[in-house]
């Protein structure tokens, strides 16, 4: 009963949390890093209530209409595609643009029924007027870098100036941006610092863990593991914010629906830490395998940033390629000294009760409290001995 209640109230929460999210609130295809950055300039005329702004390091163009009024968003060939009024958003299901923006690649193929000479044929598709979506208008779509990158692989170069078209009524709006190319990083460096701190973190292993010694070991691999699982945690947070989450419960919908994972394992590096400084039985084996995962889940999972100019964060990508070198260099060094300290305690020696000799049964065996049957036989026999 207890664990039906419980799964209720859960099912309940995500339930209120996904109604309340704006239209596409977090793809599936997120991008873990790009070379192409995306901004948003200016949108002319402004308008006061209507904002607008990249999201999910530039692969959605995100609206919010707070105007009171009807905004219009055109499609590729002018059509109307979106319309943020002020009970939600609705979509054009008419609109090929409906369908070519489901996916960061575009490849999603209109149904016959798009056409969009046809009057608009609208769908409600979220309760807030609050849209996201991939505007291709403001990507590079070709797998083959721009002829100007090609040739000079490593400056910044414009790619375009663009532009989105929306309507306010019979008014015309315009929303500016630029794509830029950035030269990516080299990956090299960061994975060699990763894999130092990991040997670094992993010789705490080697101290004789019941030691003077050892025991500042474990404290100083507790709070490695406790630092880089709140950093985990806290990317885990960064990539909500730049989808575009703004309030608590579109950001914990995010962490439930994208980023459940890195969550869990940061979490767990922090369990396992203070179940280390609990001093509990087998906490090599818990600061092993918490570090394993979140080396690979909080970490290496997020390593795109090593070869990616931008990251999908709202702070500097140096940053993030920082956070992400300690979370896989803290959980891979913890996994090497747990699995160490394993070791090392499996090739101990032990105690072997056999090599402590035969044990006596009585206590009065010993010859001193043996009777005198030399004084039994002489009294039974006139003296003499058998």
């Amino acid at each position: 009963m207890i664990g039906r209640a419980l799964a209720a109230v859960v099912a309940g929460v995500v339930a209120a949390l996904a109604g309340a999210a704006p239209a596409a609130a977090h793809g599936a295809d997120a991008p873990d890093g790009t070379d192409y950055r995306t901004a948003v300039t200016e949108v002319t005329p402004p308008v006061a209530g209507l904002t607008v702004r990249a999201v999910e390091a530039g692969a959605r163009i995100e609206v919010s209409n707070r105007t009171g009024r009807t905004i219009e968003v055109l499609g590729y060939e002018g059509e109307p595609y979106l319309e943020l009024r002020p009970d939600g958003v609705y979509q054009n299901q008419r609109s090929p643009a409906a369908y070519l923006n489901e996916t960061l690649a575009g490849d999603t193929q209109p149904p016959a029924t798009a056409d969009p000479t046809l009057p608009p044929l609208w769908e409600r598709v979220a309760t807030e007027p609050v849209v996201r979506w991939h505007d291709h208008r403001t990507h590079w779509m070709s797998a083959t870098p721009p002829p100007a990158v090609s040739a000079d692989p490593g400056r910044e170069h414009r790619v375009r100036d663009w532009v989105v078209p929306l309507r306010d009524g019979v008014a015309a709006i315009e929303v500016h941006g630029t794509l830029d190319w950035v030269p990516p990083p080299s990956p090299g460096l960061w994975w060699a610092v990763s894999l130092l701190g990991a040997l670094a973190v992993g010789a705490l292993g080697l101290l004789p863990a019941p030691s003077r010694a050892g025991r500042a070991g474990t404290v100083a691999l507790a709070a490695l593991g406790t630092a880089a699982g709140l950093l985990a945690v806290g990317y885990a947070v960064g990539r909500e914010l730049d989808a575009g989450a703004e309030t608590l419960g579109a950001i914990l919908q995010g962490l439930l629906v994208g980023q459940i994972w890195p969550v869990l394992t940061g979490l767990g590096a922090l369990a396992a830490a203070a179940y280390a400084l609990a001093r509990r039985p087998a906490t090599d084996f818990a600061l092993a395998l918490a570090g394993a995962c979140l080396g690979i889940f909080g970490g290496a999972a997020n390593a795109a940033v090593f070869t990616r100019a931008i990251a999908p964060v709202p702070w500097p990508a140096g940053t993030a390629r920082t956070v992400i070198v300690v979370v896989i260099a803290t959980g891979a060094g913890m996994a090497l000294a747990g699995a160490l300290r394993m070791h090392a305690a499996s090739r101990a020696p032990r105690d072997d009760p056999r090599d402590q000799g035969p044990v006596s049964r009585h206590a009065d065996d010993s010859p001193e409290s043996l009777p005198d049957h030399a004084d039994q036989w002489g009294a039974g026999s006139g003296g003499v001995k058998p």
